[in-house]
């Protein structure tokens, strides 16, 4: 015979080393994309359930008004004009323009809403 019989070699590697890459992908999404939409979505949470009467809200819509009475923890009546009010959905406000004061008697926060955004949210936007 003059051919060798060929032998497959081993699929290179355990179980560990091949799991690598999966985790290290996982890893830059947590931190690049998961992390960040957390915190977020915990801020608005935040906002929303700090909206009191007379504060100067923009709704999911666009729509800018002053809040004239807190309904109930779903709703909200907004005036958008003299003599014109509308209910919305506490969470389709999408920020608040300006806070009125508290009623434990602090001062809102310099610079209205409060929402850093890390690093990365300074470099693109993220701080106002």
């Amino acid at each position: 015979m003059f051919i060798s019989p060929a032998y497959a070699q081993g699929a290179g590697g355990d179980g560990f080393t091949t799991l690598i890459p999966l985790i290290l992908i996982f890893a830059v999404f947590y931190f690049l994309l998961i992390r960040p939409q957390q915190k977020k979505a915990k801020t608005h949470r935040e906002m929303l359930g700090a909206i009191r009467r007379g504060d100067k809200v923009i709704t999911g819509g666009g729509i800018m008004g002053t809040v004239t009475k807190v309904v109930n923890e779903h709703e909200i009546a907004v005036e958008i004009a003299e003599g014109i009010k509308v209910k919305v959905q506490r969470g389709m406000v999408a920020g608040v323009v300006s806070k009125t004061d508290p009623q434990g008697g602090q001062a809102p926060a310099p610079g209205g809403q409060q929402g850093g955004g890390g690093l990365l949210g300074g470099l693109f936007g993220g701080r106002r």
